[in-house]
């Protein structure tokens, strides 16, 4: 069992205006694969994702087709499913924002904040984009356009609901350049810069000018505006402030030596670095261990976007090459922090290098040798020799040093290690020239010692590959012989447990 107890990781939720790409793929995929790592280590843990479903856009987008707003997204939403089961994401519960439990949270929270005047009324004049759904000052404006997505504003006045972020602009600071709450740190100065050293400008929090959103529950024709309303699906989720679920101070309020773990794209890092926490401090309530922002997947160096049009489609990728190796090829690729670009070429380039000359060649070379010199059954007479020692302590460190990028939500290095030792094992096979020892009869206790080595290393790699590659590797172990209790996560830093 870990020392933690609890693990708590969410994704943002989607907006579901449209059908989601490769890039809200990859943001779900990583969440699940540190979640199946951490439920291999044997934590307790809560897998949250979901949709974002309010808000003009939606509106107008189901006015345009013909239907109600919630006809709209309940078609959408059953998309999103869909693309995560084919994505084999193992997440624990899905959230809409259109649930009744969170709709009645929303309001409590909102009348919370408000009664005690962290929330107050006064008018709104601005700029406001549609699209992003985001309020903008002169000054913040890029070229006169909206400094998300570059596209036009309009100017926006009416009576609003405020909230006062200013009293907590120094602790959000601290939090952001004194701890390790934002991943990558190197953006900390960026947020802080940007948006607190100018003076942390108060949040509209409400709006008047459209409906399909949670009404405010004490001024009839206001209703709460996106933020409060998507942020706080991370803590409604868990039944802050409704009845639907009761686990809120298990994983969140209480939870003492667990994680808690947002992970989100960079265009939305600033609602969660800074306007979570000032709302989560304003509800005297703790806030999340980390928030481990990625960049984007660009494709012809654009970031890829619904609204952009430049989408790849994860369910003709998934038809064509497998779940796995779209799995495999997204959390590969992208640093945390960093972009990473798509085409249809890397990926096949990675797929070919890794998994296919990679580990399959390990794989299908060590199976095919035992059963082409021992009939499929090692004998167990042995005989090591000093080069054997080096390849095992490389196989036994590895859970350590992927336990160390695990726990920094660094992936991508994650993987690096786990082909360094791919590598590795491949490299041992051209050392110890098996095929050569089994033309000579004296040397086949030898050889034995040689191929129990790879399978055990194959033993290891692939139950540290599970979480990336959930369907593949059990395929892997029934053809090296390991069972359940082989790739237990207790066994991965030992050699030698592959019965003889």
């Amino acid at each position: 069992m870990s020392e933690h107890k609890t693990f708590y990781i969410t994704t943002p939720i989607y907006y579901p205006s449209d059908k989601l790409h490769i890039g809200h793929s990859y943001t779900t995929v990583a969440c699940d694969a540190l979640a199946r790592f951490k439920r291999m280590q044997g934590y307790d843990v809560m897998f949250l994702t979901g949709t974002d479903e309010h808000g003009q856009k939606i509106q107008d987008k189901a006015a345009d087709a013909g239907v109600t707003p919630k006809e709209y997204v309940d078609k959408i939403v059953a998309t999103v499913k869909d693309l995560w089961k084919l994505m084999d994401v193992s997440y624990d519960r899905f959230i809409r924002t259109t649930d009744d439990y969170h709709m009645e949270s929303c309001q409590k929270i909102f009348t919370k904040l408000y009664e005690q005047g962290d929330i107050y009324k006064g008018e709104y004049t601005g700029h406001y984009c549609k699209p992003c759904e985001s309020f903008w000052t002169d000054s913040q404006l890029v070229d006169g356009k909206c400094p998300d997505c570059g596209r036009e504003v309009y100017d926006a006045h009416e009576e609003a609901y405020f909230f006062k972020m200013s009293p907590f602009a120094d602790r959000i600071e601290k939090l952001l350049l004194e701890t390790d709450y934002l991943r990558p740190k190197t953006r900390a100065i960026e947020l802080v810069n940007n948006f607190i050293k100018p003076g942390l400008e108060d949040l509209c929090v409400s709006r008047t000018t459209f409906k399909w959103v949670i009404p405010v529950s004490f001024d009839e024709g206001h209703v709460v505006y996106v933020w409060i309303d998507a942020l706080s699906n991370y803590i409604t989720a868990l039944g802050y402030e409704n009845s639907r679920y009761n686990d809120f101070d298990h994983y969140w309020a209480n939870n003492g030596d667990g994680e808690v773990i947002h992970m989100v794209a960079k265009d939305i890092m600033r609602f969660h670095a800074i306007i979570w926490p000032a709302m989560l401090m304003a509800l005297d309530l703790p806030l999340p261990d980390h928030l481990a922002v990625h960049g984007w997947i660009t494709f012809n160096g654009e970031k890829m976007s619904k609204s952009l049009g430049n989408v790849v489609d994860p369910f003709v990728l998934g038809e064509r090459y497998g779940c796995d190796a779209i799995r495999y090829h997204i959390l590969r690729e992208m640093a945390l922090g960093a972009d990473s670009s798509f085409s249809n070429e890397i990926m096949i380039n990675r797929i070919n290098s890794d998994l296919a000359n990679g580990f399959g060649n390990l794989v299908s070379r060590t199976v095919a040798m035992v059963d082409k010199y021992f009939g499929g059954t090692l004998p167990t007479e042995r005989e090591s020799a000093p080069i054997d020692d080096d390849f095992k302590a490389c196989v036994t460190q590895l859970l350590a040093v992927v336990d160390g990028e695990i726990d920094k939500t660094r992936i991508k290095q994650a993987l690096e290690a786990i082909f360094t030792v791919v590598a590795r094992a491949n490299k041992y096979i051209d050392e110890t020239e098996p095929w050569k020892l089994g033309k000579d009869e004296t040397k086949r206790a030898r050889l034995a010692s040689v191929l129990y080595n790879l399978l055990e290393s194959i033993r290891v790699i692939s139950a540290l590959l599970a979480p990336f590659m959930p369907s593949t590797m059990p395929k892997v172990w029934e053809q090296i012989g390991a069972s359940e209790n082989d790739v237990k996560y207790e066994k991965l830093d030992k050699f030698g447990v592959l019965p003889e």
